[in-house]
C-alpha cells in the first residue's frame, strides 16, 4: 500500500506525460499491487454478498488516464486508484461498493474513500427509489442506520424542496430530496496501511449491504417496469 500512495503523491507533483513515461514501470508496479488488493477485497466481500462473487479486478477498476475534453483541468492522469465492485461489473449500471486510494489529502480525489451505493441514478431509478422511501414506512432509514457510524449519506446537490409528485409533508422528505444514494467514509492513511486492509474494508462494507440491496432492488425494478 505504501508504494501505491507514494506513487500517487509523486504523480500529483509531476502530472505530465514526460514524467509519467519516465516512471511507467513504477506505475505498472503500483497498478499490479492495487489489482491484487482489489481481488482480495472482492473475495472478502463475496463471502457475505454473493452478488459480486466471482468478479475480477479488471471488471471493477478504471484507467488512470483522465478524460480532459470537457474539463478546465487538463492534467492527463488521475491521482487516485479506484474500484467499483458491483453486480455485473462497473458498466452494469447497478450500485456497488467503491474503494478508492488517494494521496491522503483532504477532499475528492485526494482523500481515501469507501462508498456504497449509486452516484448517478437514472431518472427512472431515482423515481422508484423516492417512491419506495416515501411509502416504505422507514425501511430505507433502517438500512442507513445499520451502516457503521463511519459512514454518512452523500447530500451533495440535494434538492431544497420536494421533487415533483411529492407534496410537502411527505414522509422521509430528507431522503427523497437526495440526488445521490451513497454512503461515504473517508478513512485516514493509517487505516489504509493496515496489513489486513481487505478484511477491515470488507467488514465496514458488510454493514452497508442492506443499503446496497435496497438501492439495487429499485434499480432492477426500474428496468423491468412497464
Amino acid at each position: 500500500m505504501k508504494e501505491i500512495i507514494r506513487f500517487l503523491r509523486e504523480l500529483k507533483q509531476h502530472n505530465d506525460r514526460a514524467w509519467f513515461n519516465a516512471h511507467k514501470e513504477q506505475y505498472l508496479h503500483a497498478q499490479e499491487k492495487f489489482h491484487r488488493l482489489v481481488d482480495e477485497l472482492i473475495g472478502e466481500i463475496g463471502q457475505f454478498d454473493p452478488t459480486v462473487a466471482g468478479l475480477k479486478a479488471k471488471d471493477c477498476t478504471y484507467r488512470i488516464y483522465r478524460d480532459v475534453r470537457f474539463s478546465s483541468d487538463k492534467s492527463p492522469y488521475k491521482t487516485h486508484m479506484g474500484a467499483f465492485i458491483n453486480p455485473g461489473g462497473k458498466k452494469s449500471g447497478f450500485a456497488g461498493y467503491y474503494f478508492h486510494i488517494g494521496t491522503g489529502g483532504e477532499g475528492y480525489p485526494d482523500a481515501h474513500m469507501l462508498a456504497t451505493g449509486d452516484y448517478c441514478c437514472t431518472p427512472d431509478a431515482l423515481r422508484i427509489l423516492r417512491e419506495d422511501i416515501a411509502y416504505g414506512q422507514g425501511d430505507f432509514e433502517a438500512t442507513v442506520q445499520q451502516a457503521a457510524p463511519h459512514f454518512h449519506l452523500d447530500r451533495d446537490g440535494c434538492l431544497k424542496r420536494n421533487p415533483k409528485g411529492f407534496p410537502d409533508g411527505t414522509p422521509y422528505e430528507e431522503y427523497i430530496r437526495l440526488k445521490n444514494f451513497c454512503l461515504c467514509h473517508t478513512p485516514d492513511t493509517d487505516f489504509m496501511l493496515a496489513d489486513d486492509l481487505p478484511r477491515r474494508v470488507a467488514e465496514l462494507f458488510r454493514t452497508t449491504q442492506p443499503f446496497l440491496h435496497y438501492i439495487n432492488r429499485g434499480i432492477e425494478y426500474s428496468r423491468t417496469e412497464g
